[in-house]
């Protein structure tokens, strides 16, 4: 009992220095990591780094300092750096097959940054989701959706998929169909209908806004009325000229049809 008693007692002694040395390293070290990466955020911005690249780099840089303390923390603490680096090197093959999806998304993210298929602030369709970037990480992006919920996707998804950025060219067409009856005079609507769009403050003069017969449907003639915009007013454009067409055509006597349902007396 006494020999154990001072087996403990010398590995107290023994260990109690590293343990705390390796404590103070590890806090000391994300301190220094902490100012480090936020060095790093204002030197970029001084640089005028674009906002994506800021934050992926600055989210590789804060993994890839952990990662090196952890290391030198371990070390501390007595354990052989190329045993456990050979120990590292068999789990993290391991881990990296069990882990392919990640491998994969970090890759999907080093892409969207070597090619910019958009950036922070951009609206971008993909992977059937609609939403402004928000952020561009690592493995993941993230968008924020039109009705303000986050949109997490996969960097390998996004990378691999379709992307469709209505930002980049700074306008969108708005495509509108709206349908009168066939006793309505053509013209007169076109008049209408390109007034609306010439009315409206956020309807581009350039290009300028069409209206078109679209088709001869079973009950209704079809126009295309197709107005463009800034990309951000899109949403506006569509929502106002669809109202006021409405009020429009009412003014104009122009029948918009609808189905009619015909009660039959007995």
């Amino acid at each position: 009992m006494l020999e154990k008693t001072e087996w403990i007692k010398n590995i107290v002694i023994e260990y109690t220095p590293k343990v705390l040395m390796a404590l103070a390293l590890l806090i000391i070290g994300l301190a220094v990591i902490k100012i480090l990466i936020n060095a790093s955020k204002k030197i970029m911005q001084k640089r005028g780094v674009d906002i994506s690249l800021q934050q992926f780099l600055g989210n590789l840089l804060s993994w890839t300092l952990k990662i090196l303390l952890f290391i030198t923390v371990i070390a501390k603490l007595g354990v052989e750096t190329a045993s456990f680096a050979a120990i590292l090197a068999a789990a993290g093959l391991a881990i990296g097959l069990a882990l392919q999806g990640s491998l994969a998304n970090f890759a999907g993210g080093v892409l969207i940054m070597l090619f910019k298929p958009f950036k922070v602030s951009d609206l971008i369709e993909a992977q059937g989701e609609i939403g402004v970037v928000k952020e561009i990480e690592i493995f993941t992006t993230k968008l924020t959706g039109l009705s303000n919920r986050e949109i997490i996707i996969p960097n390998a998804s996004l990378s691999n998929g379709t992307i469709i950025n209505y930002t980049t060219e700074g306008t969108r067409r708005v495509d509108l169909v709206f349908g009168v009856a066939y006793d309505a005079d053509i013209k007169q609507t076109k008049d209408v209908l390109l007034n609306v769009l010439q009315n409206h403050p956020k309807v581009l003069k350039e290009p300028k806004p069409t209206v078109n017969v679209l088709e001869l449907a079973d009950s209704s003639v079809n126009f295309a009325v197709r107005p463009w915009c800034k990309a951000e007013d899109y949403w506006n454009v569509y929502f106002e000229v669809t109202e006021n067409t409405k009020l429009e055509l009412d003014k104009a006597g122009i029948e918009i049809p609808y189905p009619h349902q015909v009660q039959i007396k007995k």
